[in-house]
């Protein structure tokens, strides 16, 4: 519908017939079988208001339509110990609802991790792609400075430094982050990378034309260099290389 495109008589609207398809759930202690959004958009079509039939119809391309993959139970064990969130294929359309969807799923996790004592590590891979659409950049931007309190961790990592550096959101998340782990850089993103973090030109030949493994570490505002190399001719080497003509084939 658009960010402020909802009404005030919309929003009591959702608020009553969100109540209304959750108050069995929650009666049972939260046992059974959660409400999805196909519940709501029948709860919104008993509703007497004409706004209720204009959210209803508002939101059922996501719900019955062709777009409709969060509207139903998932398929997949949420409570497993190591789960992946995979968002490539999701398409322009449904990508930032999915990428909301993804986000609240891991913050609800870490949560439930929390209550019972245990952290929950987030790993966001090519997290460049959040910033691209305003809600998920402000949603990730709050999980990576709330999760400590949660006892929980994230981890970024984007080979796209540049589009990274374009959202002002990303920008102050990363100049308030504890630990960067910074590897071969391209020179537009270097003097970014340099006024951003405070870098200066000796430390910056640590991320410039070096080898895998070598870059610039920064932590709690210090700033060293490290080299990590590692036996190519190792099982492990051969586990954890991101190459894929050097991965064993079969593991």
């Amino acid at each position: 519908m658009g960010a402020g495109n909802v009404s005030a008589k919309e929003k009591s609207i959702l608020d009553r017939c969100t109540y209304d398809v959750y108050r069995e759930y929650v009666a049972n202690n939260y046992e059974g079988e959660a409400p999805t959004l196909k519940d709501l958009y029948h709860s919104l079509l008993k509703q007497p208001e004409p706004e209720a039939r204009g959210l209803a119809l508002s939101s059922e391309l996501f719900i019955t339509g062709s777009l409709n993959t969060f509207a139903q139970r998932t398929n997949v064990d949420t409570k497993a110990r190591i789960i992946a969130y995979d968002i490539r294929e999701l398409g322009e359309q449904l990508m930032p609802i999915g990428m909301l969807v993804t986000l609240d799923a891991i913050f609800n996790r870490v949560i439930q991790n929390w209550k019972k004592g245990k952290t929950t590590w987030v790993f966001a891979d090519e997290f460049y792609l959040l910033f691209r659409y305003e809600y998920s950049a402000d949603f990730f931007y709050k999980l990576w400075k709330r999760i400590r309190k949660y006892n929980g961790l994230v981890t970024g990592l984007t080979q796209n430094v540049e589009e990274l550096l374009r959202s002002d959101t990303a920008r102050l998340m990363l100049a308030n982050s504890e630990f960067l782990i910074l590897l071969n850089q391209s020179a537009t993103d270097r003097d970014e990378l340099a006024n951003l973090l405070h870098i200066s030109e000796n430390q910056l030949g640590y991320i410039t034309n070096v080898a895998a493994g070598c870059g610039l570490i920064r932590c709690a505002g210090n700033i060293v260099p490290f080299e990590n190399s590692f036996p190519r001719s190792t099982r492990l080497y051969q586990l954890m290389t991101t190459k894929p003509d050097e991965a064993l084939r079969g593991v």
